[in-house]
């Protein structure tokens, strides 16, 4: 039967063969027609390449994307000046293959396999190192999930939890640009210089000194309150009046739980979220870290921490004036146990906030124009991070602000930007060395095109 239907196939293929090569030879023919069939023919192969190359196999629908985010970024430490062009860690280049396939008439399963990539890091760069760590590719996701109308969805994999972007919600987009809660994506390694230009650590060579980043949530990076992807199982409920919950867990017992709303009423948008999650994870990849960062042998105490963090966005539909605010804190209750913090009166609390407001609007036929500004701040407690004069991190302050403009290219689904950064920071040694750093100004432009 196999064999028949392929020679019927190979008889069909080979008459349609000739049949365009009559037409091709005989254009008058084809004038006669009253259209141009070769074009029509070309359009319709295209129509097909199109949905070949968004199938995986006949059950199973596969389906690509993904972005390219590349920007120049300007900076000034004081003392010194450079720019490079670097990958926007707000918002990396990416690609991800991602699809699903219906079970029944209330379930389905999916599929969501993600890759970062990295030309030079944004964040990860300093005044020695123009390139940064962690270049090439990374693994951002690589779950599977089961999908029920009635009852939910179940993740297990390489994915984020409940407190992944909960302080990054932003009805505007500019997430994609410059997240107005996540600082250190931003020049976040670029050394802090000292009043006399040397670095935290007296040295004239940036390795090993405080920076941006460091003082950021003891050092980790990310704000508190903020979650990141790894291995979990996640459930997530379905949505309820605009509600959707989540709880996940990971190795190491790091669980995390929380709540996000989005919905519109009375000419506003309105989205919001809100998660708490714990961790015994002192280091590595699993959960959040805990800012201790001393194995359990050398205390004797299991690394214990938690947060907690939410933010909101609302925006005006008529007007486009949105505003967006974000808070957390991340508690380290095992810090007090550091052989290196005996006898300090140590704050074992990191927290920031942060605000951004706009006005997002159509003032030109290429697409939305979003103006904006943001501020951020963190307060940091004690951390494990090396002052460089011998001492340990015990507390610091971290004010930023932050002038931008984004504008959309609908036709080519871009984002063109540019973004003015200016950073104060001043930290505390645990030998009592006091220093307030070098002011630090940064502008980064450039965009980010989606596939």
């Amino acid at each position: 039967m196999t064999g028949g239907f392929m020679t019927s196939a190979g008889r069909l293929s080979l008459f349609a063969a000739a049949s365009l090569l009559m037409l091709g030879g005989t254009s008058a023919g084809a004038a006669d027609l009253g259209g141009n069939c070769c074009a029509d023919l070309e359009e319709r192969i295209a129509e097909l390449e199109a949905t070949t190359a968004r199938k995986g196999n006949r059950k199973v629908s596969l389906e690509v994307g993904g972005q390219v985010n590349q920007a120049v970024l300007f900076w000034d430490d004081g003392f010194e000046s450079n720019a490079g062009v670097y990958t926007n860690d707000a918002s990396r280049s990416r690609f991800r293959f991602r699809g699903d396939a219906k079970i029944n008439s209330d379930l389905k399963a999916g599929y969501l396999l993600e890759i970062g990539v990295r030309s030079a890091n944004s964040k990860r760069f300093n005044q020695d190192d123009h390139s940064g760590t962690g270049l090439g590719m990374d693994l951002r996701h690589s779950t599977w999930y089961i999908d029920s109308k009635s009852y939910g969805r179940v993740w297990m994999g390489l994915t984020g939890g409940a407190s992944e972007s909960i302080t990054e919600i932003n009805l505007a987009g500019t997430g994609d640009v410059a997240k107005f809660s996540d600082a250190e994506d931003m020049g976040g390694d670029l050394a802090l210089r000292r009043a006399d230009g040397r670095y935290s650590n007296g040295a004239l060579t940036a390795a090993g000194a405080l920076s941006i980043r460091r003082l950021i949530r003891g050092g980790s990076g990310n704000q508190p309150g903020e979650g990141r992807r790894y291995d979990m199982v996640r459930y997530d409920t379905p949505e309820i009046f605009g509600f959707t919950g989540t709880v996940n867990w990971g190795a190491d017992d790091t669980w995390e739980m929380g709540l996000r709303y989005k919905g519109e009423f009375g000419g506003f948008k309105l989205a919001a979220g809100i998660a708490y999650g714990e961790s015994s994870e002192s280091a590595g990849t699993v959960g959040f870290e805990c800012t201790s960062n001393v194995p359990l042998a050398a205390t004797g105490h299991d690394a214990r921490c938690n947060q907690l963090g939410g933010s909101a966005s609302v925006m005006h539909v008529a007007s486009g004036l949105y505003a967006n605010f974000a808070a957390g804190y991340m508690e380290d209750e095992q810090i007090r146990f550091n052989p290196r913090f005996a006898g300090q009166n140590i704050d074992d609390r990191q927290e920031f906030w942060a605000l951004e407001a706009g006005i997002q609007q159509k003032w030109f036929p290429l697409g939305k124009t979003t103006l904006f500004g943001q501020y951020y701040d963190h307060t940091g407690g004690a951390s494990d991070q090396a002052f460089g004069d011998g001492g340990r991190l015990l507390r610091s302050n971290l004010d930023i602000y932050s002038l931008g403009i984004m504008q959309d290219i609908d036709a080519a689904a871009m984002k063109l930007y540019a973004i003015y950064r200016h950073v104060e920071a001043d930290a505390t040694s645990t030998t009592g060395t006091q220093l307030s750093f070098e002011d630090v100004d940064m502008f980064m432009t450039g965009a980010v095109i989606k596939f």
